[in-house]
C-alpha cells in the first residue's frame, strides 16, 4: 500500500500552503466556525495548537491570534493552572451561526419574485453608530444601498434580517417592506438593479479560482488513493477557509437574477462534494486531537450532520 504522506493529495496541500499560506487569525476563525462550534464551542489552547500545526502555524502565532480574538470579543479565556481554555462568547456564537449557515446551505432556492426594502426616515431617532452598524451589517448580508438610509435585496433570510435589526438596536427605527416589480410600461425593471448595484464579476472571478484550485482535489479523492485522517482534516479546513472568504463578498442573490452558468452554483456543489468525501476521516482526526487533552470532548452535535444536505456518519 502506498504511503499517504507522499500521495498526490499531500503534494497538493503542501503546494497550496506554500502559495496561499492562511493568516493565523483568520484560520482560527475558520476552525471555530467549522470545527469547534459543533464540538461544544470550546477547547484547550494546546488542542488548538495541535489542530493548526498541519498548516505551519507556530505556537506563538496561535497564542497571539487567540489573544486578539479575545480582545475583539469573539472568544473568552478561562485558566486552569497553567492551561487556558477558549470558548466562543454567546453573542459571537450567534454571529458564527449566522455566517456559517451561508456556507453549508445552497442559495439557489425558489424565489417568490418579491424584493425586501429596509429604510429609515430622517425624523427617526437613530444615532450615527446605529446607522453605521446597520449599514455595515446589511451590506455584508448582500443588500445594496439605494441611499444612505434605504437598502434593497431580492431574497434575504428574514430570520437573519431580524437578528441584524435586533443586534443594531434598529428594530423600532426602520421600516421593512416587500416590493413586487411593476408592469407599468417604460419603467426600468427591478432586475436591472443587479448589474448596476452588485459587483458580481469580482465574485464570479473568486468562485472560478476556487473551482480551478479545488477541482483536482475532488478528482484525487474520487480515484480512491489512500489518504490519512490528518490530510482529510487539512483538506476540509482549507476548503471551508477558501470558500468562506469568497462568500463574504457574495450577495447571495436568487439564481433567477444571476448570469447564466453562475460559477457560485458550481463552486457550492464542488465544496459540498469534497466536504462529504473527507468528513468521516476529518472527524476522526478532530476527535483524536481534542481528546488527547480533554477525554470528555464531545462528538459533533447532530446539526453538524445536516450540513450540505446531510453528511455521512462513521
Amino acid at each position: 500500500m502506498s504511503d499517504p504522506s507522499h500521495s498526490d493529495l499531500a503534494l497538493w496541500a503542501a503546494h497550496h500552503l506554500e502559495n496561499r499560506p492562511p493568516r493565523a487569525k483568520s484560520l482560527v476563525m475558520t476552525l471555530f466556525g467549522d470545527v469547534i462550534r459543533p464540538h461544544g464551542g470550546k477547547l484547550w489552547l494546546g488542542s488548538l495548537i495541535q489542530l493548526l500545526a498541519p498548516f505551519g502555524i507556530s505556537d506563538r502565532l496561535v497564542r497571539t491570534s487567540v489573544y486578539r480574538l479575545a480582545e475583539e470579543g469573539w472568544l473568552s479565556a478561562q485558566r486552569e493552572g497553567r492551561r487556558s481554555q477558549y470558548t466562543l462568547r454567546p453573542e459571537a456564537s450567534q454571529r458564527f451561526e449566522h455566517a456559517y449557515q451561508r456556507i453549508y446551505t445552497p442559495t439557489y432556492l425558489a424565489w417568490n419574485g418579491k424584493w425586501t426594502l429596509v429604510f429609515s426616515l430622517p425624523g427617526l431617532m437613530m444615532n450615527s453608530k446605529q446607522r453605521a452598524d446597520l449599514r455595515k451589517e446589511l451590506l455584508w448580508e448582500g443588500f445594496c444601498a439605494l441611499s444612505p438610509t434605504a437598502f434593497l435585496h431580492p431574497n434575504p433570510d428574514h430570520t437573519i434580517l431580524d437578528y441584524i435589526l435586533q443586534a443594531t438596536q434598529a428594530r423600532g427605527q426602520v421600516y421593512v417592506a416587500q416590493l413586487e416589480p411593476s408592469d407599468l410600461p417604460q419603467t426600468r425593471p427591478l432586475a436591472q438593479l443587479i448589474e448596476e448595484s452588485w459587483d458580481l464579476a469580482h465574485v464570479a472571478k473568486g468562485y472560478g479560482e476556487f473551482i480551478q484550485r479545488f477541482m483536482p482535489v475532488r478528482d484525487m479523492l474520487q480515484t480512491g488513493q489512500p489518504y490519512s485522517a490528518e490530510q482529510a482534516f487539512a483538506v476540509r479546513t482549507l476548503l471551508i477557509h477558501e470558500f468562506r472568504r469568497i462568500q463574504l463578498h457574495d450577495p447571495q442573490l436568487p439564481i433567477e437574477l444571476l448570469p447564466a452558468g453562475w460559477a457560485g452554483k458550481q463552486a457550492y456543489e464542488l465544496c459540498r462534494t469534497i466536504y462529504r468525501l473527507v468528513s468521516v476521516k476529518a472527524e476522526q482526526y478532530i476527535l483524536h486531537t481534542l481528546r488527547a487533552e480533554d477525554e470528555h470532548a464531545p462528538e459533533a452535535a447532530p446539526y453538524f450532520y445536516e450540513r450540505f444536505d446531510g453528511l455521512p456518519q462513521a
